[in-house]
C-alpha cells in the first residue's frame, strides 16, 4: 500500500467518524429530555466531529490554502462554540427554562437573586436565601 492510499484510509477513517459524532449530536437534541442536556449535546460532540471532519479534509487535500482555511474554521469553532453554550444555557437558567429536577446541584440559585435584572416586584422562581 502506498503512502497516498494510506492517507486517504486515515482521511476516510476520520471523516466517516466526525460524520458520526454529527449525527450523534443532532439524535441527542431530539433525544434529551431539557435544554441544558440538549446544550451539550450540541457543543461537545458537534465541535469534536467538525474538528475530525476537517482534519480528514486536511489530509485529502493537502494544500496549503485550503488547511489554513480550515485550520482557521477549527479555532474559531473552538472559541465560539463554549462561550455561545454557555450563554444560552445561563440565559435558559436565569428565564427558568430548566428542569430543577434533572440537576445534580445547584451553585447558581443562591446567587441569583443578586445578578437578577428582574424588577423587586416580579417575582422569581427561586425562593431567595439569606447571605451567609
Amino acid at each position: 500500500m502506498t503512502l497516498q492510499g494510506v492517507l486517504d484510509a486515515v482521511a476516510a477513517v476520520l471523516m466517516v467518524t466526525g460524520a458520526l459524532l454529527s449525527l450523534a449530536a443532532g439524535v441527542a437534541l431530539l433525544r434529551f429530555p431539557d435544554l441544558l442536556s440538549r446544550m451539550h449535546a450540541a457543543a461537545k460532540p458537534q465541535v469534536l466531529g467538525l474538528l475530525l471532519m476537517l482534519t480528514g479534509c486536511a489530509i485529502r487535500i493537502a494544500t496549503v490554502v485550503d488547511i489554513t482555511t480550515m485550520v482557521l474554521i477549527a479555532v474559531f469553532q473552538l472559541a465560539t462554540a463554549p462561550v455561545a453554550a454557555h450563554m444560552v444555557g445561563r440565559a435558559a437558567y436565569r428565564d427558568g427554562q430548566t428542569r430543577a429536577d434533572l440537576l445534580l446541584t445547584d451553585e447558581l440559585a443562591p446567587h441569583l437573586d443578586r445578578f437578577s435584572d428582574k424588577p423587586d416586584d416580579k417575582p422569581s422562581r427561586f425562593p431567595a436565601t439569606p447571605p451567609e
